[in-house]
Parts: structure tokens; sequence; C-alpha cells
């Protein structure tokens, strides 16, 4: 018909516009917000709350349209949620499991009932989370809420529970930490960011409709993040979790340091993720792939095409084709095209070339999808790219050039991997420092994969069974490891640097026993030179002196550590068992040393120092046993696909000891550190460090890699300031002071460290830790560990 304005397909394909939308109303939601009055309140006690007198933040929408308006908490709304929140918890833990699980099941059904609400309010609020995803959720952790007392045997609810993320964080992403905690029993106080309030409220709405008890679950809205740093001053608060961008946790770490809230940290916002195409590849899915993953309208991370060298022409000439007709994308300000610009002119300046599909619009927040080919790897736009429509692109010849490449960012989020030689692919997967790998996929989600962020990317483990134990406390542990606190003031800067005077070399003549310490498979004095006292129990002699060391010391224990540690990671799980076992036998044959030692340094009887030995003798080779029992494998997965999840070392671990059982708690951690395929830096205890060094005798005589195990020996602040300050260590176990704890959580945010922390009081008690439990193995071993999900998708 003359003047139809109908396109066919090939027209539409030609042009590759967006399809009308279809018509569908949004009356729902829409309903839903004006019964609220367009103004939503907190949701505190099971109902929605409207206090007087409050500020409120207004939401706009993708388009520039009013959604509505929240309210922003004050402390006594704070102080209200959190009485609420331990109520609900008594009611939502005093349930079976069977009954736990009843209330997600039902939930089910309401939100089948009720997506559509759901779909066109997460619309309207620019957060993409479809319900379907929702829904699939509860499924899986209803699951496990039916089976927790079965399968994660003991194991309790932590309390009360904070989840805080940041304004540009998914609801998906929200949730995937909300769900698990309540299926673990415990009570969930939601910190949403300004786009996921609205739809937070509406699910704690109709969590109380499925069965929820009033408190189980409440919703504080504010202003910004920093009100997750007042909800961890109530005391009823045991855990807080982060999901969003860095900088914002970051500052929510640094707020909360000293308040005996354990923090866990995921800042995958932003992160850089390697999209790596070998020549193997089908190209023709590759770059569709690679379009759909980095000019998509929403990302939460950004992507770098690794391409190699024998296929790079192909890949760039489809590139250029692919993206010939493509729309501009649009950006979140006119500042983020002022910084994507000043991106495009240093790129060029440093010979990047160009693939656009036609010049941007001169202002404005819109920019064409845009390929930054010829990139070297050391540019600033490779390493943390802009947020807007760039895609930095690098060449590489080899399989070991592209891991290079992939591991260069700071970040260990994900990788996308494209090849037809599975073996290639499997070999690539292992060997990249990420939580998620996909083979020739991207972006691909489901609970049951458990993923923890690599290097900068996290400090904790979401998904699958692994993810529930951020939300579980052994259930051999009487109290908590941080017992609630104000705040201490004191100079960061300074911590660490006033040490009691040390012992100089002269002045060891008249010593009853001079002990050195152990770095790099060597017994060596002090880089100062320097020497303490170790004292009796009472205080009135000197049983000893040993060396008191410092930033340098720990600096070489780090150079041997990381030197050994790739190789050890790579041995077999039998061959670290059998390591462990030789190093049982050693502890066996000095046996009548570290009875002397512990005997000298402790106030404990014959019988109990006896009991000591035997059960580290007996720890060490419980250690061996495990090292090739616990693993990960193939996951079921509900759709098309198979996936493996590998337990991965962290890496350098630094351990300050604690003063009980000196030489079983030590062997516990060094047990679990070594059979995972970490290397470990030990600090005494400064009370009783008697037995470790005697323990470096047995350490000389295995057949451990030298710098596997280093022990220093010193100040205790001074030696934790410097393990918190080394770049390359990546978790530190800490029993000490509340002071040390508050600097390590304060100051191990950038470069970010996996924390485990305990006081312990003057009598060396740390939280009720029983390290005579062999309940505490399970507790280190995943300590100790790092999961990475590798996704295989079948036809």
């Amino acid at each position: 018909m003359a003047g139809s304005t109908n396109k066919t397909v090939h027209d539409i394909f030609q042009s590759m516009e967006y399809g009308p939308a279809a018509a569908s109303s949004t009356a729902t939601a829409q309903a839903w917000l004006d019964h609220h009055s367009r103004s939503l309140g907190l949701f505190i006690d099971g109902k929605f709350s409207h206090p007087t007198g409050r500020q409120s933040r207004a939401l706009t929408g993708p388009k520039g349209e009013n959604v509505c308006s929240t309210v922003c908490a004050v402390d006594d709304d704070v102080s209200q949620c959190a009485s609420s929140s331990v109520s609900g918890y008594d009611a939502w833990s005093g349930l079976t499991c069977y009954q736990r699980a009843k209330v997600l099941l039902k939930l089910v059904s309401l939100l089948g009932q009720h997506g559509q609400c759901v779909s066109e309010l997460c619309e309207a609020c620019g957060v993409s989370c479809s319900p379907s995803t929702l829904i699939r959720l509860l499924q899986y952790y209803s699951s496990w809420a039916q089976l927790r007392d079965m399968i994660i045997t003991n194991w309790t609810p932590l309390g009360v529970v904070a989840v805080v993320v940041s304004d540009d964080c998914s609801l998906y992403s929200l949730m995937l930490k909300v769900i698990p905690a309540l299926a673990m029993g415990n009570s969930v106080i939601v910190v949403p960011g300004q786009n996921t309030a609205p739809p937070v409220l509406l699910l704690a709405q109709l969590f109380i409709g499925a069965g929820l008890p009033a408190g189980a679950l409440n919703v504080l809205t504010g202003c910004d993040v920093s009100l997750g740093a007042k909800v961890a001053q109530s005391p009823s608060i045991c855990h807080m979790t982060y999901s969003g961008n860095k900088q914002d946790g970051v500052t929510l770490c640094k707020a909360t340091a000293g308040m005996g809230v354990s923090v866990t940290f995921s800042p995958f916002i932003g992160a850089t993720c390697p999209f790596i195409i070998f020549e193997s590849a089908d190209i023709d899915s590759a770059v569709d792939g690679v379009i759909e993953a980095a000019f998509k309208k929403k990302r939460e991370v950004n992507w770098v095409l690794c391409v190699q060298e024998s296929v790079l022409d192909s890949v760039v000439a489809r590139l250029r084709l692919r993206m010939a007709g493509m729309k501009c994308v649009g950006l979140d300000s006119d500042e983020d095209r002022a910084k994507v610009d000043a991106v495009i002119l240093a790129a060029e300046q440093q010979g990047a070339t160009l693939i656009q599909p036609s010049t941007g619009p001169p202002s404005g927040a819109q920019y064409p999808p845009t390929v930054l080919c010829w990139s070297a790897p050391s540019s600033p736009f490779v390493v943390n790219p802009s947020n807007g429509p760039l895609l930095p692109l690098l060449a590489f010849r080899s399989n070991t050039e592209a891991v290079t490449l992939g591991n260069h960012s700071p970040h260990g989020k994900a990788a996308s991997i494209w090849t037809e030689d599975l073996t290639l692919a499997l070999e690539t997967a292992k060997s990249l420092s990420v939580g998620s790998v996909w083979l020739n996929s991207h972006s691909v989600v489901d609970p049951c994969l458990p993923v923890s962020g690599h290097k900068d990317s996290g400090t904790c483990t979401d998904g699958g069974q692994e993810g529930l134990y951020q939300f579980l406390r052994p259930s051999s542990s009487s109290s908590r490891p941080l017992p609630h606190s104000s705040p201490v003031s004191m100079d960061y800067s300074k911590f660490g640097t006033a040490a009691s005077p040390p012992v100089l070399p002269d002045d060891l003549e008249s010593a009853p026993k001079a002990y050195l310490q152990f770095v790099g498979g060597k017994v060596c004095k002090s880089v100062s030179g320097c020497s303490m006292a170790v004292r009796s129990p009472g205080g009135n002699s000197v049983l000893a002196y040993c060396p008191d060391g410092g930033r340098k010391d720990v600096r070489h224990a780090v150079e041997a550590a990381i030197k050994v540690q790739p190789g050890w990671m790579k041995k077999s799980p039998s061959a670290r068992a059998q390591s462990l076992h030789s190093l049982a036998k050693g502890l066996e044959a000095k046996k009548q040393d570290l009875l002397a030692s512990i005997k000298a340094c402790t106030s404990l009887s014959t019988d109990e120092v006896e009991k000591e030995v035997e059960l580290s003798i007996s720890r060490l080779s419980d250690w061996a046993a495990y090292c090739d029992k616990v693993q990960g494998g193939a996951l079921p997965m509900p759709q098309s696909g198979s996936a493996l999840s590998y337990a991965d070392a962290l890496g350098v671990i630094g351990v300050v000891l604690p003063d009980k059982n000196p030489l079983l708690s030590m062997v516990t951690v060094l047990g679990a550190a070594v059979a995972t395929g970490n290397a470990v830096i030990l600090v005494p205890s400064r009370r009783f460090p008697l037995p470790a060094l005697a323990f470096i005798q047995v350490l000389q005589a295995s057949d451990l890699p030298a710098g596997l195990v280093n022990v220093i020996t010193g100040s205790k602040d001074q030696l934790t300031a410097a393990l918190a300050n080394h770049s390359v260590i990546k978790a530190i176990w800490y029993w000490g002071s509340t002071e040390g704890c508050q600097y390590l959580q304060y100051t191990c945010t950038s470069p970010l460290k996996t924390l485990h922390l305990s006081c312990q009081n003057d009598d060396g008690e740390d939280g009720g830790k029983d390290w005579c439990q062999s309940s505490v193995m399970e507790e280190m071993w995943r300590k100790s560990v790092q999961w990475k999900s590798i996704w295989i998708p079948t036809a």
C-alpha cells in the first residue's frame, strides 16, 4: 500500500533498529506506586513506615520521568529497625528448616502472580532484572533452606545480617545476598541503592505475604551508602556484606572499622574483564558475542578484547562490518562524555586506531560504540577502561601471552574465552585469576555457581553451597570473634611504629638461649640485628631471646613465598599430602623439644601440654588426609550446558597467631594454608613464641619448598602493619587486640585483602574458638580458598 510505514524483516536487519515495544499496560506497577502516593517509606517490622520530618530522595526513570521518592532514614529509624530485626531473627530462626523452605517456595508462587508488577517496576526504575531470575534464586535457596541441618552440619546462622549495595548495583546482585542469608535462618536489614529501593520494598512486602515473620526482613533507604555505617553501629548487627562499586565499598569499610562487625566486600562494578579470542574460535560467533557484551545499554563490567595475531585481521574486518549500522550508546551524563573524549584523545596520541560506526554527536550524553585497536597493555584506558562504549583491543601470539594479558588487570571478576579446542579452553581458564570463566559465551549467571572475587574484585563467595558460609558460623564458636565496640581514636599512619626497646647483639652474651627466625627456608637473624626477651609465665625471668623482626623481614619472606607458591599450588593434592605427612612425622620426632618449649613459657600442666602436642601431630596428619578429599566438581545446570567449580589457593597468607594453644593453633592454620596450595608467613604469639621457634627445626627437616612457610618473630603491631601494607599478600588472619582489628579493617581495602579477624583478651581467649575441636578445620579450610566457576555451553 502506498504510504505504508511498515518495514520488512530485510529492512529491519539492514538498519538494525529496535522494533516497537510490545503493547503492555503499566497499570500494575503504577497502581502500586500510586497506592503509596509515589512516596515510599521504610519497611520495618513487616509494614511500611512513613516517619515525619525526614528528608526524601527523588528517583527519576531512564527517560528522566519522576518515578517516586524514598525516605532518608535517621538514627531513630536505624534503632527501631535493629530492634525489629532481633525479634524477627528469634521468630525466623526458631522455625524448622521445612517451615523456612515452605515460606520461600510460597514466595515463588507470589512472584508468579505479581511478576508483571515486579518487572514493570524494575523497568521504570532502570533496573534490569526479570522475575524469572528471582524465581530461580528462590527455588534454589529454598532447597538449601530445607537441607541446611542435614548437609551443612556444625554451622549455625550468624544472627542479624546487613546487606548494603551502591546505587549502581543490580537487583539480582542484591538478592543474591539477601535470599541465601534468609535461607540459612538469619534476619536481614537491606540498605538498597536508589534505583533498587522500590523493587526491594515491593519484594519485602511480598515476603511478608508469603509468611515471613515480621522483622525478619527490613529495608532502610537513605541518601547514600553511609547509611550502612549507621546500621553497623547497632550492637545487634553480626555481619555486613556489600556489593557495588569499589569507591563506596572502601568508604563503608573505613567507616565501620572498629565497630566489631565483620564485613565482606564484592566491588565488581566497573571491573575489567578479558574477552579472549583464539584462532580456533568460531570468529563470527565470537564477534557477535563481544559486541553484545561490550556495547549493550547497561553493563556492570568493562571488557578488554584480546585476539590471537593469526586471526586479528579477520576479527577487525568483521568488527567493522558488524558495527557499521550500530546506534550511539547513551552515557549517564555530559561529564562521562568529556571523560570518553579524553580517553579517545589519549588513545590516538598513543597510536591507537578507532573503529566506529559513524561520527558521534558533537555534544550530549551519546557516543558511538568504539573499538580502540593496537592499544598498549599498559595504557590507562586498558588497565582501567572508561564506563563509556569503548573496547580496547590487544593482540597476543601464544596461550601463555593470552593468560598474561588476561591477568594484567587488578580486577579478577570474570573472563570470556572463545575457542573450539576444549583442552586449550580449560587450560586457559584454570590459569586466569578470575572468579567466573565463560567458554564461547559471556555473562551467564546462575545461583548454583560459586563465584569468588579474585584480586581486587571481592573478599567473599556468592552463589552455590559455598556462598552460604558467609552467613553461618561454626557451632563450636560460643561468641562473636569481633565483640561490638566503638571505634578507637587512632592515628593509622603511626600504628605499629612504637615498640619496646630491642635487645642489641652485644646484650645477648648472657642470654639463656638465642633463637633465630625462619625466612626463605633458612634460619636467620632479623635484618635489624635486634632481639627481644621471652619471659617466663610470671614475668620474673628471661627464658630466651628471639629476633625482633620488622618490615624488611616481611618483605624478604614475601619475596621468597611468591617465588615458590605458584609451583606448590600446581602440585597434585597427593604430593601436598605426602609433604604434610612428612611434616607430621618430623613433629613427632621433635616431640620432647616441643613439650619442653610449651611447658617453659606457659602455665599448663604436663597432661595439658602432652595433649596439645599429640593433637598437633594428629592435626597435621588430618590436613594431609584432607588435601585430596574436598574439591570442586561438576554442577547440575538448569539449562543447556555444564559447569565446573574449582577451589583455588589465595596466594600468600599472613597469619598473626593467637596466644591460646600456641602449637596446636599454629599447625592448624599452617596445615589449612599449605594443604590448599598457599604460602604462609607466620607471626608467633608475642607471649608464647617458643613453640613456633622450636617448630622451625621440624620445618628445616621437612621436604616443603624453601620459602613456603616463613616464621618471623617481633612486635605484633609492627609486623601486622607490615603485612597489611604489602601488596602481594592476599589474606591476613589475625588474633590480637581490638586496635589491630580496627587497623586491618581500615587499611586492607587498597589493595583489597581477605580478612579473618578475632579479638583476644589478656587471657588469650579469642572469640570462643576451641582449637581442640576438629570442626575448626572446615572453617579454616574455607578461609584458605577462593572459588572459580567455568561455564561450558552445549548445543
